[in-house]
C-alpha cells in the first residue's frame, strides 16, 4: 500500500533525464503557525509535551526578518533527539546570525502520525509550529542508518515531493549530514545534498551559498543553487553523478554528469574547538529524555584505530578542546541550564592528553554541590584510580561502562582493540574498590573471524570480574551487566570489505553465551545481560553499505509501514527481508548479496568518490592485518603509518598538553556562593 501525502503537490515537468525542470515555481502562501490545528489532537496522544516547545534554550525569530530559514531535524522521537549534540551545536550556530532563523523537528510517534494525516495537519517545528515545507533548508543529521524510514515520513508528512527529483523552487533543500552522511548513496533519491564531516562552518557556508542566491532573485532556480553547492567541492549533490553498474551487479564507475563539479567530494572538518565553544545555552527538555547532563565535547577524533569504528576512523585527525575552555564551558553550561551531571565527551574521553588535570579541576571547581563528572565513553586500558577518585569525589557515581568488544584476545587482535584480561580486571577492581557497586561491559558479535569459542570467552571475563570484585572489596554486592551489539561494517573503514555473519548464527552464538554464562548461578546471578539479536544488524549492514538501489527498499519498507526502525517494539525484519526480496531481483541482486558477501580489493565501493581522507589502500592493507591478527599502534603517539588524512589536509595531529590548567576558575560552595579560589588571587 502507498502513504498519502498530506498536502497536495505541485505539478512538475520532468526533464527526463531524472531531475525537475528548472522553471520556477513560486512559493505558497504561508500558514504562520499550525498550532491553531495540532493543540486540539494533542490531548489524544501519549506524551504530548514533547511536541509543545518552549525549552529553556529554545528559540523563536522573527520569520520575516530571516533572510535563511533553517529546519533541523534529527531523525528520532523527542527524547532520543533532543539531546543530541550536533543538532544543538548547529541550532545555536545559525542562530547567532541575525538574518538566519533555525528550528527543530523531530518524528511523530505513530499515534500523532495517524491523527496528523487524517486532519491534514504537516510536519512541523517544535519551536513555532512552523509547516516544514516552508523552509529554504532542511538539514537531518543521521547517526544510524536505521532512521531512514523516518526521514522519508518526515518529507511525506511535510507535504514535500519525496523524490529530488520531483522538487520544484517550492520545496526547500533537503541535506543530509552526521557519520551515516559518508554513505548517502541509499538515499540518494530522497535527498538534494550530503555533507561530510563536521558541520559548523558547514552550515554557514551553505548559508551564505543561500542567502545570496536569493539576494539575486534565485537564478536558475533550484539547478543553480545545487550547483553553486556542489562546486564547493565540500557539498555532496547526488543528481550530479551518474552510476554504472557491471552485469554481476558491482558498480562499474560513479562519476559527474556535468563538468563543473568534481569527481570527489571531500569532508568538512573544524580544526580549532576553542573556537566554537557550543552549546552555550544547552537545551533544557520538558519531557523526559535519554540524556539529561550538559555535554561537552573535550575533543573529536581518535587514533586508536579499531577497525570496526567508522566514528573514529571517519573523524580523523585528532582536535582536543583546551582544558580552559573545557572549563569556561562547563561554568557557563551548567548557569545556563542548571544540570547537574556534566558529560565529558568524546570517543574515548578518557586519552584527552590533559584528562587529569581536567578531572581533578572540575570536581574541585564543584566540590561541595550536588554536580557530578561522567566519562560515558571510557577505554578500560585508560581508566585508573587518580580518574576515579575525581569521578566520585561529590559521593554521586554516574554509571562506568568500558567496552573490550571482543571475548577472547585473538578477536581482540583481529579488531585491534588492545586490551588484555588483565586490563580489564584491574580497571574494574578500581572501579568496585572506589565505591561503584555495577559496570557495563560491552563486547560485539559477529566480527571476523569470529568462532563461537571468541563469543564463549566473554563468560569466562564476566565471571572473573564478579570474582576479583569480591575478593576486592569483601562484599558480594557486586553486579556487573554484559551488553552484546551485533557487528556491522561500516564504509571508510578496514572492515568495509567484510561479510556479515547470518542473524541465525548470532543468536546462537548468543544463546550458548547466555547458558556459559548462567552455568555457575552463583556468579550469574550476579551478571545482567542484554543484547541485541542478529535481525536489526543485518538490515543496518545493508543500509551501511547499500547503493542507491537500496533506495528503493527503503521505499518499500516506509510504504508498507516502517517507522521508528531503531526501537524493537517498531522494528520487523520480516517487513525488511519481504522489500528486499521484491525489490533487489529486478536489479540482479539480493540481501545476501549487500551483507554476507565478502567485497575484493578493487571492487567499486559505493562511496569510492566521497573523501573521507583515508587513503583507500591504507585501509586495505588494515583489512590484511585485521586477517593475520596484526596489532597496529596508535599513531598519535608513534610515527605516521600513512592512512592519508593528515597529508590531504595539510595537518598534523594535536597531541597537547597545553600545560594549563583548568583553575583559576571561581569554586562554587555548597550554599550556591562563590569565593575566589586560591590560583585566582
Amino acid at each position: 500500500m502507498s502513504v498519502p501525502s498530506t498536502t497536495p503537490r505541485p505539478a512538475v515537468a520532468n526533464s527526463g533525464d531524472g531531475s525537475s525542470s528548472a522553471r520556477p515555481t513560486p512559493r505558497r502562501d504561508l500558514e504562520p503557525s499550525v498550532w491553531p490545528r495540532l493543540e486540539p489532537l494533542l490531548p489524544q496522544v501519549t506524551k504530548p509535551i514533547q511536541y509543545v516547545g518552549g525549552e529553556l534554550g529554545a528559540v523563536v525569530k522573527d520569520w520575516d526578518a530571516a533572510t535563511v530559514r533553517w529546519a533541523l531535524m534529527y531523525p528520532d522521537a523527542y527524547e532520543v533527539g533532543l539531546p543530541n549534540q550536533g543538532v544543538q551545536i548547529l541550532y545555536e550556530v545559525l542562530n547567532e546570525l541575525p538574518d538566519v532563523l533555525a528550528e527543530r523537528t523531530y518524528a511523530v510517534w505513530p499515534d500523532l502520525e495517524r491523527l496528523m494525516r487524517a486532519q491534514g495537519v504537516p510536519q512541523f517545528t517544535v519551536d513555532a509550529h512552523r509547516s516544514v515545507r516552508d523552509f529554504d533548508v532542511f538539514g537531518v543529521s543521521f547517526s544510524t542508518e536505521l532512521g531512514y524510514t523516518n526521514l522519508l515520513n518526515a518529507i511525506d508528512l511535510a507535504g514535500i515531493p519525496l523524490l529530488a527529483a520531483d522538487r520544484t523552487d517550492a520545496d526547500p533543500v533537503i541535506v543530509a549530514g552526521g557519520h551515516a552522511a559518508f554513505n548517502p548513496e541509499p538515499i540518494a533519491d530522497f535527498v538534494d545534498a550530503a555533507v561530510l564531516g563536521d558541520g559548523e562552518e558547514a552550515v554557514l557556508e551553505i548559508t551564505t551559498i543561500v542567502r545570496e542566491w536569493k539576494a539575486e532573485g534565485s537564478p536558475g532556480g533550484r539547478d543553480e543553487l545545487l550547483l553553486r553547492l556542489a562546486r564547493t567541492e565540500s557539498v555532496y549533490v547526488p543528481r550530479f553523478y551518474d552510476v554504472d553498474y557491471l552485469p554481476d551487479g558491482r558498480i562499474q564507475r560513479v562519476v559527474p554528469n556535468r563538468a563543473d563539479v568534481p569527481f570527489r567530494v571531500h569532508k568538512r572538518t573544524t580544526m580549532d574547538l576553542d573556537a566554537w565553544p557550543y552549546p552555550k545555552k544547552p537545551l533544557v527538555p520538558l519531557a523526559e529524555t535519554v540524556h539529561e547532563r550538559y555535554a561537552v565535547e573535550i575533543f573529536r577524533g581518535c587514533t586508536r584505530g579499531c577497525r570496526f569504528c567508522q566514528a573514529g576512523m571517519i573523524t580523523r585527525p585528532v582536535r582536543e578542546r583546551s582544558i580552559t575552555t573545557v572549563g569556561q564551558m562547563v561554568q557557563q553550561g551548567l548557569e545556563f541550564s542548571g544540570f547537574h551531571e556534566v558529560g565529558l565527551l568524546s570517543l574515548s574521553s578518557a586519552d584527552h592528553s590533559e584528562i587529569g588535570d581536567m578531572c581533578s579541576g572540575l570536581a574541585q571547581q564543584y566540590e561541595g554541590t550536588n554536580v557530578s563528572l561522567s566519562l560515558p565513553s571510557t577505554r578500560v586500558d585508560a581508566f585508573n584510580i587518580d580518574l576515579a577518585q575525581e569521578l566520585s569525589r561529590n559521593g554521586r557515581r554516574t554509571g562506568l561502562t568500558f567496552a573490550p568488544e571482543g571475548g577472547s584476545e585473538r578477536i581482540r587482535r583481529v579488531i585491534n582493540k588492545m586490551v588484555s584480561k588483565e586490563d580489564l580486571i584491574r580497571t574494574v577492581v578500581t572501579a568496585y574498590t572506589n565505591g561503584w557497586r555495577q559496570v557495563k561491559l560491552y563486547f560485539m558479535c559477529g566480527l571476523p573471524t569470529e568462532g563461537d569459542d571468541d563469543v564463549l570467552e566473554i563468560a569466562d571475563m564476566a565471571h572473573e570480574v564478579i570474582r576479583a570484585g569480591r575478593a576486592a572489596t569483601g562484599s558480594k554486592d557486586i553486579r556487573c551487566t554484559v551488553s552484546i551489539g551485533g557487528f556491522v561494517p561500516k564504509p571508510h573503514t578496514p572492515f568495509q570489505w567484510a561479510p556479515m555473519e547470518r542473524p541465525e548464527v548470532i543468536d546462537g552464538r548468543l544463546k550458548l553465551l547466555k547458558q556459559a554464562i548462567n552455568a555457575d548461578r552463583s556468579l550469574g546471578r550476579a551478571i545482567g545481560f542484554r543484547y541485541h539479536d542478529g535481525e536489526p544488524s543485518l538490515i543496518e549492514g545493508l543500509l551501511s553499505r547499500g547503493d542507491r538501489r537500496v533506495g528503493a527498499v527503503i521505499r518499500r519498507v516506509w510504504e508498507n509501514g516502517g517507522r521508528f526502525d531503531g526501537w524493537s517494539e517498531h522494528f520487523s525484519y520480516q517487513r525488511w527481508v519481504d522489500a528486499a526480496a521484491e525489490v533487489l531481483p529486478t536489479f540482479g541482486v539480493d540481501l545476501d548479496w549487500y551483507t554476507t558477501r565478502e567485497r575484493e580489493e578493487l571492487e567499486v565501493l559505493p562511496w569510492d568518490h566521497l573523501d573521507s581522507g583515508l587513503d583507500k589502500d591504507w585501509l586495505w592493507q588494515d583489512w590484511q592485518d585485521a586477517l593475520s591478527e596484526y596489532e597496529q599502534d596508535d599513531c598519535r603517539w608513534t610515527p605516521c603509518f600513512d592512512c592519508g588524512v593528515c597529508p590531504s589536509m595539510d595537518t598534523e595531529i594535536q597531541i597537547g598538553p597545553t600545560g594549563r590548567k583548568l583553575l583559576p576558575l571561581t569554586p562554587i560552595t555548597g550554599d550556591g556562593l562563590r569565593v575566589p579560589s586560591p590560583a585566582a588571587q
